[in-house]
């Protein structure tokens, strides 16, 4: 039996989007939202501006997605496909994306302050001005990303691959960069103080 589930906008509480799931109505929110986001996205539904605060989207097929300035704080997005996904401004904060692709996403002006992006895959991704302070990028892929003036401030990108990325003008005090392969990265007017640097290839960086 399939149950109704409304999908609704963060600034106006009004429904944007029903999903007929078959989900039981007494399952957790976050189940119940993340196979409404589901349908939606199979639709090509326009969920910029929706509330899918803390929803379980594990696995989901977010590849070419409408999300700018959607509400995905706390969400779970293990393992989820992101690619050319347009996230610009959307709330990620706290947010698990361990492992997840986003290739060519725009992240630009996101939130995404203590996300877990660990083994994420962030190449050619647009993150200007993003918020990724306290995030874990651990071992993530950033070759040729777009991080001018994006906040990095204390965020683990120990192992990380920034090669060829453009880091100009971004904050990088206290992070990690540790082991981090920053070979032809741009990192002109970056902030550096009290980064660890120890054993990263800077092999051809500008600074």
């Amino acid at each position: 039996m399939k149950n109704a589930h409304n999908i609704t906008n963060r600034f106006t509480g009004s429904v944007i989007f029903t999903a007929e799931i078959q989900v039981a109505d007494d399952a957790p929110r976050a189940l119940r939202l993340g196979a409404a986001t589901a349908v939606a996205i199979a639709a090509k539904a326009d969920l910029s501006g929706a509330d899918l605060n803390c929803a379980d989207l594990r696995h989901a097929d977010l590849n070419c997605a409408d999300l700018n300035c959607a509400d995905l704080s706390g969400a779970d997005l293990n393992c989820a496909d992101l690619r050319h996904a347009d996230l610009n401004c959307a709330d990620l904060n706290c947010a698990d994306l361990r492992g997840a692709n986003l290739r060519h996403a725009n992240l630009r002006h996101a939130g995404l302050s203590h996300a877990d992006l660990s083994h994420a895959n962030l190449s050619d991704t647009g993150l200007s001005h993003a918020d990724l302070s306290h995030a874990n990028l651990s071992d993530t892929g950033l070759s040729h990303a777009d991080l001018n003036c994006a906040d990095l401030n204390c965020a683990d990108l120990n192992c990380a691959d920034l090669s060829g990325a453009d880091l100009r003008h971004a904050d990088l005090r206290h992070a990690d960069l540790s082991d981090a392969d920053l070979s032809g990265a741009d990192m002109r007017e970056a902030y550096l103080r009290g980064a660890n640097l120890r054993g990263a290839n800077l092999r051809g960086a500008k600074s």
